[in-house]
């Protein structure tokens, strides 16, 4: 069954500037057990809630398998982390998760590409063992809550 292994809500933006000074520090409680979305404004508490240039990107999500052994989401810092998920292959469709609290409907709109930081959190390589699987960007369509554990997945490709 898949799973739902990391949540993250994050009040700041910490890759500001250029990878080789380092990011910002991590606030604390980042990593949460529960996530409140509400439709068309991303993750409530997050750094892009509600900002109009991220009305398609609100919610970001990434395969567990995509993630080099040890990384998390505290470094690539996508909001979701599935297991046995193939996410990288849901752009145009609509994923709808559901951990128990109600379905959750994300609608993925293009790949969240990775960047430099990706050297400068993971380890040299890391952005190019990330090229074509960084997760990909989504647009709450309903109002809804997720948490950490066991989730059904249900992908509506576009007909």
């Amino acid at each position: 069954m898949a799973q739902i292994v990391q949540l993250l809500a994050s009040p700041v933006h910490r890759y500001d500037g250029r990878p080789a000074d380092g990011p910002a520090p991590a606030p604390e409680g980042e990593l949460v057990e529960e996530i409140e979305i509400r439709a068309g404004l991303g993750i409530v508490g997050d750094r892009y809630f509600g900002h109009p240039a991220h009305r398609h990107a609100g919610v970001t999500i990434i395969a567990e398998q995509s993630l080099p052994p040890g990384a998390d989401l505290r470094q690539v810092r996508r909001n979701i982390l599935l297991r046995d998920v193939e996410v990288d292959t849901l752009r145009g469709a609509v994923l709808v998760l559901d951990s128990g609290l109600g379905p959750v409907r994300l609608r993925a709109h293009r790949p969240a590409n990775p960047c430099a930081w990706m050297d400068a959190t993971i380890g040299p390589g890391a952005m190019a063992a990330l090229r074509g699987k960084g997760g990909m960007r989504c647009e709450p369509l309903n109002d809804g809550r997720l948490r950490v554990g066991p989730v059904q997945v249900t992908v509506e490709r576009p007909g």
